[in-house]
């Protein structure tokens, strides 16, 4: 059975949503059976590469709410992180074009080595003091993650490298109905929105599995899930909220 989950690594919800897809995974007497593909989407698709910004001013502006409210939604999100055991960083991140990390995690998945380089650039991203939005940084990760690094860096230096398949993987996103992420497709015949707990993601794996019948669309096997999309990322309402 195949599992392809679109994501973006700007988004919270995808990182939390893969820790908890994870454990839903663990759980599954047929895991060893499941093929894990991540696909590309894009939350910011129009932002200049290069153009970084902070991650609360962004947030601030996009809710037009003020910084100290956009502290209190990120400190929100960050114990969503930290209940499933992510570090998860407040302060200090940045927010930018994510269409190059696309790009590496297609040849990382080339190589076999796409979940290794997924996870360390959430960690990087949300957890730790390095940015993702930082060349030399994001080559760093390819390598750690077990990648060539001139072939990391060939693909970083032409911009036409597996940015097909990355407008292949948005353009899928769009025909299935995924209007944000993360999104799981289950062999396409389930969907899953949003960042779902661990018992949710067990449930249709199951369900997934039993019935092998085929499918002409893909839909939802519960209700929506925290998950980010073009106008942001879903938050829980911080006191004083409207």
């Amino acid at each position: 059975m195949r599992v392809e989950i679109w994501s973006d690594i700007a988004c919270p919800w995808c990182y939390i949503g893969k820790a908890r897809f994870e454990q839903g995974l663990a759980t599954f007497a047929h895991r060893d059976a499941v093929e894990v593909v991540h696909r590309s989407f894009e939350l910011d698709p129009d932002r200049p590469k290069g153009d970084t910004a902070p991650v609360i001013d962004m947030l601030a502006r996009k809710y037009g709410r003020t910084v100290e409210e956009a502290r209190a939604m990120e400190q929100h999100v960050a114990e969503n992180a930290r209940a499933e055991g992510l570090g998860y960083r407040t302060e200090g991140r940045d927010h930018g074009n994510t269409f190059d990390i696309h790009r590496l995690l297609h040849l990382a998945r080339a190589r076999g080595r796409q979940d290794e380089l997924l996870t360390l650039a959430y960690r990087a991203n949300f957890a730790e003091e390095r940015s993702v939005f930082d060349p030399e940084v994001l080559l760093a990760l390819a390598v750690e993650a077990g990648l060539d690094e001139a072939e990391a860096r060939a693909v970083l230096a032409d911009e036409d490298a597996y940015a097909d398949a990355v407008r292949a993987d948005e353009r899928e996103a769009a025909e299935l109905g995924a209007t944000g992420v993360p999104f799981f497709v289950l062999d396409r015949r389930y969907g899953v929105s949003g960042g779902q707990p661990a018992e949710v993601f067990a449930q249709a794996l199951e369900q997934a599995w039993g019935d092998r019948a085929p499918l002409t669309a893909v839909t939802s096997v519960t209700s929506d899930g925290d998950s980010c999309g073009p106008d942001g990322c879903e938050v829980p309402q911080v006191k004083g909220d409207v």
